[in-house]
């Protein structure tokens, strides 16, 4: 574990939940729905929501889980501007591949009703094959259905072409998983270089590369490749994270008619969004430095 990680892993509940509100949207379906709808009204950016929680392991969570999904799905109703993310640990994982099949697929059913895109989040390399082999069944019947892939895995390539012929949706990112070096890159410019070859294959393959990174030069190979391989601008996307600052590069995209996405979880139950709010906090090196000074504060105080 790194020193960020560790230092975050820290504190409390309370203090993450304070630091880390930049990053979620809120703690209702409606702070979502209305989060996306200020992002398309004022900036013209598209969103995908995400119900923040994983790992879940009781019938109980699932269904709760569910239930949200739906609940969601009915507030935004028919918009051009916001999709869905899910995680497999949220939906019944822990049951087996057939299980959490059955369980997204009702949920992005529902949301085809409604004409809202849905995407397989990608998690840890243990759900790597679980997550594509339920791409590729729901694909079928959903065309627009969508997942991710990450570069930092030695065995993306593979998976690249093992979607052939599907012209899917993928989002492509280096991954925020710490992944073994056994089966993935541990340099962060190698990763980078990596992703950008893939997305160039994901182009030649007919896919929808959604390019997911903040790294501006990254971004800006990406759109070289584009051009180079004569791509519309409307046959891929940019996304990021909601409150990493970089409105400026945003901007700069949607002025030149670049499809831009953000991330929008959020949480109705906190303890569902710790684990994801201590990750973007320990990629923050300076809120990391700033909890581990609070917490210093506070223990001296005691004293």
């Amino acid at each position: 574990m790194g020193l960020k990680r560790f230092i975050v892993n820290l504190a409390p509940s309370p203090l993450v939940k304070l630091f880390a509100s930049p990053y979620v949207a809120g703690d209702s379906i409606q702070a979502a729905v209305d989060t996306a709808q200020k992002f398309w009204e004022e900036r013209r950016i598209c969103s995908t929501i995400d119900l923040l929680g994983e790992e879940l392991e009781s019938e109980e969570e699932v269904q709760y889980t569910v239930g949200v999904y739906e609940r969601l799905i009915a507030a935004l109703g028919r918009q051009e501007h916001a999709t869905l993310s899910l995680k497999p640990t949220q939906l019944g994982s822990h049951c087996g591949t057939e299980y959490c099949q059955e369980i997204i697929g009702r949920i992005v059913a529902k949301a085809a009703e409604q004409e809202i895109k849905v995407t397989l989040d990608m998690e840890d390399h243990d759900y790597t094959d679980m997550t594509l082999d339920i791409f590729r069944a729901l694909i079928k019947d959903h065309p627009t259905f969508g997942t991710v892939l990450q570069s930092r895995l030695f065995r993306t390539d593979g998976d690249i072409k093992s979607l052939k012929g599907l012209n899917a949706r993928i989002r492509i990112c280096i991954g925020i998983y710490n992944e073994p070096k056994e089966i993935a890159l541990q340099s962060k410019p190698e990763m980078k270089k990596k992703m950008l070859q893939q997305i160039e294959v994901l182009f030649k393959e007919g896919h929808y590369p959604e390019i997911a990174t903040h790294d501006e030069a990254v971004i800006n190979e990406a759109l070289n490749i584009a051009e180079r391989l004569n791509m519309k601008k409307d046959q891929y996307e940019v996304q990021m994270l909601m409150g990493v600052p970089k409105q400026a590069c945003q901007d700069k995209l949607i002025r030149n008619n670049i499809l831009v996405r953000l991330y929008v979880p959020f949480a109705e139950k906190w303890k569902f969004a710790i684990a994801y709010c201590k990750r973007r906090l320990a990629a923050n090196p300076a809120m990391a430095a700033y909890i581990f000074k609070n917490i210093l504060h506070k223990t001296a105080g005691k004293k």
